[in-house]
């Protein structure tokens, strides 16, 4: 082991040792950002970049069952993403396919889909149903997995399920006015029944949201860590929920 390692593993044990489990975030969201970066930094190949970003999934849900969350909802792709030429696009989709295969495969997640299901190609609709109905009973940590997601789509498609709900009731658009709030809202988002997220953390540098759950986040808290995603450890995890606890959360108070 080189001494480096050494060091790492240590402060991240000293950082974990003083961390608070009663002020971990239940629900963080984590906008997986870099991949692409990453590779060219590392002489790789997009599709490499992808592959590895997929493979550290799986390291970020272990740490997060260390620490007690209990809702994780995963960026994989953007409804502008869907726009990549198709020779990065399908091997991208292939490698989101086999994550969340691998994901449900685990028997210690629950998987649940957010975003555009007629955006997306058959075979990722079915990998994406399939997850979903497969880890139905499972009671672990529900992983939510972003694929074909717009922030401002989600928000569409919540007014248009309430609209569409009240004409199936029968309700006057008047009456629907009368009666509509946030609270209405919030019980037709891809993530109705389930906790804001607490944290939000993206990697890479970029400093903005991107139109990542942008109703729920109104009250969230923001780590920007300057780590491409493959790159990311726990260390960088830790730190972020160390940042968080050292926070003073307000809701406009």
């Amino acid at each position: 082991m080189k001494l480096r390692d050494l060091v790492y593993r240590l402060y991240a044990r000293r950082v974990e040792g003083r961390l608070d489990h009663d002020q971990v975030p239940k629900h963080i969201g984590v906008i997986l950002d870099g991949n692409r970066r990453w590779a060219r930094a590392d002489g790789r190949t997009t599709e490499q970049g992808h592959q590895a970003g997929a493979d550290k999934i799986s390291e970020l849900l272990g740490w997060c069952e260390e620490t007690d969350v209990e809702v994780v909802t995963l960026w994989l792709l953007s409804t502008d993403n869907l726009d990549r030429p198709a020779k990065e696009l399908k091997p991208l989709l292939g490698i989101i396919e086999n994550t969340v295969r691998g994901l449900a495969a685990d028997g210690r997640w629950r998987v649940h889909h957010v975003g555009q299901l007629d955006l997306l190609p058959a075979e990722t609709q079915t990998v994406l149903k399939e997850a979903e109905q497969d880890t139905l009973g499972i009671k672990g940590i529900l992983v939510n997995v972003a694929v074909g997601y717009g922030g401002r789509q989600e928000i569409a498609d919540a007014v248009r399920s309430l609209v569409l709900e009240a004409a199936d009731n029968g309700s006057t658009f008047e009456e629907l006015a009368e009666r509509v709030d946030v609270e209405h809202i919030t019980e037709h988002l891809y993530t109705r029944g389930q906790p804001d997220p607490d944290l939000i953390i993206r990697t890479s540098g970029e400093q903005r949201l991107s139109g990542f759950m942008l109703w729920q986040s109104a009250h969230s808290e923001y780590y920007f860590c300057e780590v491409f995603w493959p790159a990311f450890r726990k260390v960088d995890f830790l730190r972020a929920l160390r940042d968080y606890a050292a926070r003073h959360r307000r809701y406009g108070g």
